[in-house]
């Protein structure tokens, strides 16, 4: 099962470094995970992520069991080896889908029927079906299903949604310690802290999901509309719940700013779509903020995206030159700008553990955002 060991910890701040030992290799911590919802994280390659440096990445359960379906990634004998890509995957449980698909689903007690976006056809996914397949993907760390619900939500629906991912998460334990056993299946579970926005809920939660014993914890139902103040007030509240030897992790972060606070408060662990997404979009993110390759003042610019930045997009293309392939829509745009922002943002990541070692986070949290001005 996989280990957690902290390296260092800042003297100044509850950010931390450390190291997580999963099933096809270490991963440093802090980290973050990019995202490949249908096992490819979208305009790269498994060698362009391995290029960069990541050792991890996410991928989500309920659009994979929709397409390709488990029975083809199990003939393939994991999702790692269906994606060629050979070091570690975690696996969302549809949970998130819970939220972003409501017009789609029904929940019970049982679980959560989805009606299917591809082709309407009808799935329902339990928190015990949910372990299995993610087992059947070979997932080194897989999520519980869990209900997450939405800023503004009554506290009794919240209550109601608590209670729903409490037992979830009992007949999820129960189910992975079952597959466990015959020791075919190596990977963690982690559970997940929800409560919504109303903090003795989180607290019970985080006994809850501390009770479980389960691996390593996430922290739920954030970025889920609320404004950033009260993102960064519960994220401050509820890390501290979260043991120190656990792995915490903030699901759906992947801007400087969440991803700094987050790690000033201990956070190990964070994925978002962002920054591929972004920068299929004509966004690219520098040291002094991102911008908009669209813009007219780029057209003749024959800079680098950013001049401190060593990718290989920055040495070898120029603003001017991928404005060009934007405005024209080539797909060569969104390769290279995928490739830069994920760079950038494991750069970040990778500075941030230096800091941590040297026990100056704080301070280079606040160097670094005062040259960071967002959007330009």
């Amino acid at each position: 099962m996989m280990r957690f060991s902290i390296t260092n910890s800042d003297k100044n701040s509850a950010a931390r470094c450390g190291i997580l030992h999963l099933p096809h290799g270490d991963v440093k911590t802090p980290v973050f995970m990019p995202v490949g919802t249908n096992a490819a994280v979208k305009a790269l390659t498994t060698g362009d992520l391995k290029e960069i440096g990541f050792d991890i990445i996410l991928s989500n359960t309920y659009h994979l069991y929709l397409r390709p379906g488990e029975k083809v990634i199990e003939k393939a004998g994991s999702l790692r080896r269906f994606m060629n890509w050979d070091r570690n995957i975690l696996t969302d449980s549809g949970g998130f889908q819970i939220f972003s698909l409501s017009a789609l689903r029904k929940i019970t007690r049982e679980g959560v029927l989805f009606q299917s976006h591809v082709d309407g056809s009808k799935h329902l996914f339990t928190p015990e079906k949910v372990v299995e397949i993610q087992a059947v993907f070979g997932s080194d760390i897989q999520m519980q299903l869990d209900y997450c619900t939405p800023w503004g939500v009554s506290r009794k629906e919240a209550e109601t949604a608590l209670s729903i991912t409490d037992e979830w998460l009992f007949r999820a334990g129960n189910k992975w310690e079952r597959i466990r056993q015959d020791g075919s299946y190596a990977g963690s579970l982690f559970s997940i802290v929800q409560g919504n926005f109303f903090f003795d809920l989180r607290e019970r939660s985080a006994e809850t999901c501390i009770a479980s014993g389960t691996p390593g914890i996430a922290i739920g139902g954030l970025s889920v509309g609320e404004p950033s103040e009260l993102f960064n007030e519960t994220l401050a509240f509820t890390s501290p719940l979260i043991p120190q030897e656990k792995p915490r992790y903030v699901m759906g972060i992947g801007t400087p700013e969440y991803i700094l606070n987050a790690i000033e408060h201990g956070i190990d662990m964070f994925d978002c779509v962002s920054l591929t997404r972004e920068g299929r979009n004509g966004r690219l993110y520098t040291k002094s903020g991102p911008f908009a390759l669209k813009k007219s003042e780029n057209a003749d610019d024959f800079s680098p995206i950013d001049k401190e930045c060593d990718c290989k997009v920055c040495k070898e293309y120029s603003r001017a030159y991928l404005r060009h392939l934007f405005k024209t829509g080539e797909i060569l745009c969104s390769i290279l700008a995928s490739y830069h922002n994920l760079y950038f943002i494991n750069e970040l990541i990778q500075n941030c553990r230096n800091a941590i070692a040297e026990n100056r986070f704080k301070e280079y949290k606040k160097e670094f955002l005062s040259k960071y001005k967002e959007y330009k």
